[in-house]
């Protein structure tokens, strides 16, 4: 990733202001209450997810894929959202939350895979890129360390990405139209600890 990346400073800044937002809701404040000061960079519109898990496991995962809103603002929403709405889970308990990590993952802008499909896979790199399959109505996301953490290869990648978005496994071969982006992940080593760049 060339360019709008974060600094190790406003990585941490970011993972910081994820987390209080999901401890001024726990302790009956709003969620904008009391931030971290942050740089001008958190200004800019920014895709970003914010990731929760609990004991290696995956308790929350909510985001912006494109860059329509602040970034500040994309961090407070996903990690609330992350949090208390992610309906896969219920919401959060201060309980909890003591035992869980916070992880952003600030995202570059959506780029279109073109070409014949039989050329996607090579445009592919694992590790480095995620997609997002569009068509018609249905779209879907995975984050790059998904097809990582999945030991997928780049068709498997596609073919997930499909079924994220609500398609057959091979709609990307038949019109659908899929998109890479790379993402810089930022993490807790543990629950309100040390914040580090990158997966482990």
């Amino acid at each position: 990733m060339s360019k709008n990346i974060l600094h190790k400073s406003e990585g941490v800044l970011a993972v910081k202001t994820a987390r209080k937002a999901i401890e001024n809701v726990l302790d009956g404040k709003e969620p904008e209450d009391d931030l971290p000061s942050l740089p001008v960079i958190f200004s800019e519109k920014r895709g970003a997810f914010v990731t929760l898990e609990k004991d290696g496991d995956l308790r929350g995962c909510i985001g912006y894929p494109y860059p329509v809103l602040p970034l500040k603002e994309v961090l407070v929403k996903s990690a609330v959202a992350a949090a208390f709405e992610d309906p896969r889970f219920f919401p959060i308990e201060k309980k909890d939350f003591l035992k869980t990590t916070v992880e952003v993952t600030t995202l570059t802008l959506p780029e279109p895979v073109e070409g014949a499909f039989t050329t996607y896979a090579n445009q592919i790199k694992i590790g480095t890129h995620g997609l997002m399959a569009e068509y018609g109505d249905h779209r879907g996301l995975l984050l790059p360390q998904v097809a990582s953490d999945q030991g997928w290869d780049a068709i498997e990648f596609l073919c997930q990405t499909c079924v994220k978005a609500g398609m057959t496994p091979m709609m990307w071969k038949y019109g659908a139209k899929i998109y890479r982006f790379e993402g810089q992940i930022y993490r807790e080593t543990e629950p309100n600890g040390g914040i580090v760049e990158g997966e482990e």
